[in-house]
């Protein structure tokens, strides 16, 4: 008499076909390196909290010396005075990317390229926004059939004179209240400097037509959340960067050094344009590093605040990534150069 065998039926990851042969042996004993190998968020966070629990001592003694608690008193200093500030910033700048269609823009804008240039500048007095919104918003307005010059203009002046940063500057520059109005002339005078510039010489195939924005879609709650969030944790990175690099200015570097590129009308008017490009901090907060900066004149602490909002090295990434990597390498340096003799020159005359 014949016996059957029943076998019993593989259910789950056990019904998963079994690969045979060298080639899929190697693979499953690869990847099962990788899973021992792979290192989870919460078993890193614990290591680190072991090595500092071990290492307090070390971390106390160096955290009691001099220089580091003039660079922690610097650095909490300038978080403290510019977080308030980020966080209105973002959360309004949200709220305009999310409630105001980019529609709005396009009806509110005269038909005329020239005339539009000015209007798009003057619209960044009174729509707050960081330079992380600025330029989807743009981005919208091109495709909204909007002028790429006053679009660009658009770009360049909401982060710089809305109001939550000339409230934020004023704050950072108790005794110099002309630094305001310097920097709010400033910076519309390059804006509409650049969009007029665009009419004259831009080409319509530097521009590649911008991506749609990533919340489409979706309901205006999670839209707006979504901003937040990531605007948060994006602009609140560059501020914690640029702190450290205003603490580190402050307390690491010999203060002879400072006070030579500061005693010097060209180098320190060209080394804090440069370090506003290189520290990328977000617009609402840039004027409290600057304020902190204290060897330096107002025209080199202007020339930080006009330039920052404008061109820097994240700018510079997402106007590649909107309109094109053509684009940018024209855009950005002559928006450094025009930002910096304007600033110049409207520092020689209102500080």
């Amino acid at each position: 008499m014949a016996i059957t065998r029943t076998v019993p039926q593989r259910t789950g990851e056990d019904a998963r076909p079994s690969v045979h042969g060298p080639e899929g042996e190697a693979r499953e004993e690869r990847e099962e390196r990788e899973e021992r190998g792979r290192l989870s968020s919460p078993l890193a966070l614990t290591l680190l909290l072991v090595v500092m629990v071990l290492a307090q001592g070390p971390i106390r003694g160096a955290l009691a010396a001099p220089v580091m608690q003039s660079w922690t008193t610097v650095f909490v200093a300038v978080m403290v005075q510019a977080l308030p500030f980020l966080v209105l910033g973002v959360l309004l700048s949200a709220a305009i990317a999310v409630f105001v269609p980019a529609s709005f823009f396009a009806r509110a804008l005269p038909k005329r390229p020239a005339l539009a240039v000015p209007v798009a500048g003057a619209a960044g007095v009174v729509l707050p926004g960081c330079e992380c919104a600025s330029v989807p918003v743009a981005g919208a307005l091109v495709r909204r059939g909007v002028t790429p010059a006053a679009a660009l203009t658009f770009l360049l002046s909401a982060p710089a004179i809305n109001p939550i940063v000339l409230t934020a500057t004023a704050v950072a520059f108790p005794n110099d209240p002309e630094m305001v109005l310097a920097r709010l002339v400033a910076s519309l005078l390059v804006a509409c400097a650049m969009g007029w510039l665009w009419l004259r010489l831009g080409r319509t195939d530097w521009l590649r037509p911008p991506a749609r924005q990533t919340y489409d879609g979706q309901g205006r709650g999670a839209a707006f959340w979504g901003s937040v969030r990531h605007d948060v944790m994006h602009a609140g990175g560059f501020l914690v960067i640029g702190a450290m690099a205003a603490a580190t200015l402050k307390a690491v570097v010999p203060e002879e050094w400072l006070q030579a590129a500061a005693d010097h009308p060209v180098v320190s008017v060209l080394a804090l344009a440069i370090l506003a490009v290189l520290l990328s901090i977000c617009s609402e907060a840039d004027a409290f590093v600057a304020a902190s900066l204290t060897q330096f004149s107002l025209t080199a602490k202007l020339a930080f605040l006009v330039v920052g909002p404008m061109i820097d090295l994240k700018l510079f990434a997402m106007q590649a990534g909107t309109f094109g990597r053509g684009f940018a390498l024209r855009f950005a340096p002559t928006t450094f150069v025009l930002a910096v003799a304007l600033s110049v020159l409207t520092g020689a005359v209102l500080l």
